[in-house]
């Protein structure tokens, strides 16, 4: 089933001599449960693609359609709405509330809708994040991984139908981003979740679904991919 389209999805900056097209005439879908790995050089436009898909950014033409939603005909504060409810954001820094807890930063989003927290959901996430015996902490008390984690649960607690991640591992070591990447697969399988990654790590790229690469803001098709 198609969770997410894009109908040539444009983003230009600046005007006549100064004009550059970041993303150009994007066409790109992706199905509930998948997990999809977008490669590319720095520079490339895989942040601003990220961005468009994630509602964080406006195109300068084009659609983003999430769960048959038109992300771009909302109004900004329907839009935030529907990001807190529909999209999982996980980035390469934190951005965790330093004076908020483990499980007060991973909370946030509920506390923002004003909903009724499952906190036997809470538990159960911050169980499979290994992150029971840490729920107290602040942010300034964790490793880098649990750090990662906490942002993980953050963009969970919602149980997203996307989650969209940049580059989640770079400032890991081996060992933290193999479990980060488990961790995501693993909710991806649970929850059946699609998970949208940027990654420069060829081991990470080899275990999703399916690789994508843009080249100077267009979205090769996969017979244009020969490796990754």
């Amino acid at each position: 089933m198609e969770i997410l389209k894009t109908v040539n999805l444009c983003k230009t900056y600046g005007s006549a001599e100064a004009k550059v097209d970041a993303i150009k005439n994007v066409n790109f879908s992706a199905q509930k449960g998948e997990f999809v790995a977008i490669v590319g050089a720095s520079g490339s436009g895989k942040s601003t693609l990220m961005h468009l898909l994630g509602g964080v950014d406006q195109p300068s033409s084009g659609q983003v359609i999430i769960d048959g939603t038109d992300l771009y005909t909302k109004s900004e504060a329907e839009l935030a709405v529907f990001r807190r409810r529909k999209i999982g954001f996980i980035f390469q820094s934190y951005n965790l509330i330093p004076v908020l807890s483990t499980e007060e930063n991973i909370k946030l989003p509920m506390l923002l809708e004003n909903k009724k927290i499952d906190e036997g959901y809470v538990q159960e996430l911050m169980g499979i994040l290994g992150l029971s015996e840490r729920r107290h902490h602040l942010p300034s008390e964790l490793s880098g991984g649990q750090q990662q984690r906490t942002a993980i649960g953050r963009a969970l607690i919602n149980k997203p139908s996307i989650i969209l991640a940049d580059e989640p591992t770079g400032n890991l070591d081996s060992k933290s981003s193999r479990e980060i990447i488990d961790l995501l697969t693993f909710s991806v399988k649970k929850y059946h979740q699609t998970l949208i990654m940027i990654t420069h790590d060829l081991n990470i790229a080899n275990i999703a679904d399916r690789v994508v690469r843009i080249e100077d803001g267009i979205l090769l098709q996969p017979n244009e991919v020969s490796e990754v």
